[in-house]
């Protein structure tokens, strides 16, 4: 139903997007994943002919985006991140404007109640849009989408500013939309992405990192295995939980532990990584037993979608606060020398420059 092939766009000499390829079939829900300036607003744009690539095609049911963009447009339902919504209208004058500048030929009344009703909007299709809550203007806004009932819906962070149940109805619509429906979600809250999605695409620095299942995606970024561990110590202090963690971090196959927060006074919960090829779980339990430490719960736990969204996206191995710290700049403080000399001192340093560019052969003051 959608087919990117080799898509490029370049601002000047920034590259927004770099050559990305995929494609979704029909009534499949898509989740479109990326941080903040990875390119997914820049993709996502594209795909629905607000902006032109610089190089590659997108194909809607067939349909080339640029070449015959009214024709592909007519396929696409499409809820941007802030909905377009006129606030000066009532939902039921604004619904039937889209419905107008969409040509749908659809039975105007039966289907403009059947999308209100379907997006939980009939209470207030007669109040001023300016006049409803966030919620209530965003579900307008997934109404407009739906309208001519569109093969391809492509929705960006549709449940911004719901409440809890809202949302909870937004994910159920979302599935069921799929069934008939081709569907592009995107969201930055990646347990919805995760409860509705049937496949996920990360998007980072322009390309795509990742395509695939959650499952398929964590197997081919990592080997290792995770578990919980609730351990409880001895003596009932801290001494216990870092004894435990250095005795655990020490076993054969064990690659990461952190001592997570304290259920109850001395006991604590341990995340545990293992290289995946060894099942350390008989030795957690001769070592526990052996040191007299209590076993509580021993959890096994697969890379939730969070853990491989930052997997992916974030640099690993690096001490983000050491990098930081040696890449800020140094506080500087004019003092005078004894000479009369201004000299500039650098905090923490035992570094001295003078303004004039001559070396202190006295060392400096100390």
């Amino acid at each position: 139903m959608i087919e990117v092939r080799n898509l490029t766009k370049k601002y000047g000499d920034k590259l927004a997007v770099n050559n990305i390829s995929f494609k979704v079939e029909k009534g499949e829900i898509l989740g479109f994943l990326g941080p903040n300036g990875a390119g997914k607003s820049t993709t996502m744009n594209m795909l629905t002919g607000y902006i032109s690539s610089t190089s590659g095609d997108v194909l809607i049911d067939g349909i080339d985006i640029l070449e015959d963009p009214r024709k592909a447009k007519a396929n696409i339902g499409y809820l941007p991140e802030i909905p377009p919504i006129y606030v000066d209208m009532t939902v039921e004058a604004y619904l039937g404007f889209v419905y107008d500048m969409k040509k749908c030929k659809l039975p105007r009344k039966a289907h403009l109640k059947d999308v209100c009703n379907l997006c939980k909007i009939e209470d207030v299709r007669g109040r001023i849009i300016k006049n409803l809550s966030k919620g209530y203007r965003q579900r307008v806004g997934l109404a407009q989408a739906l309208i001519n009932n569109p093969p391809v819906l492509i929705l960006d962070e549709p449940t911004v500013g719901l409440d809890p149940n809202q949302i909870i109805e937004i994910r159920t619509l979302i599935k069921k939309l799929g069934k008939k429906h081709t569907v592009i979600l995107s969201s930055h809250i990646l347990p919805e992405i995760q409860a509705v999605c049937d496949r996920i695409i990360i998007i980072n620095k322009g390309t795509v990192a990742a395509d695939g299942t959650a499952d398929e995606i964590a197997k081919n970024i990592t080997n290792e295995h995770k578990m919980t561990l609730r351990i409880e110590g001895p003596t009932h202090t801290a001494d216990d939980k870092r004894l435990i963690a250095d005795a655990v971090r020490a076993l054969d196959g064990v690659t990461y532990v952190r001592a997570d927060m304290e259920r109850e006074r001395g006991i604590y919960d341990y995340d545990v990584e293992t290289d995946g090829k060894t099942d350390v779980r008989r030795a957690i339990n001769k070592l526990c037993a052996e040191n007299g430490w209590n076993i509580l719960m021993l959890q096994l736990s697969d890379l939730t979608l969070e853990d491989i969204f930052l997997k992916i996206t974030m640099d690993e191995g690096i001490d983000k606060s050491d990098d930081k710290k040696s890449k800020s700049k140094p506080k500087i403080e004019i003092k005078t020398t004894e000479s009369g000399k201004l000299r500039a001192v650098q905090e923490n340093s035992e570094e001295r420059s003078e303004t004039d560019g001559s070396n202190d052969n006295n060392g400096g003051e100390e």
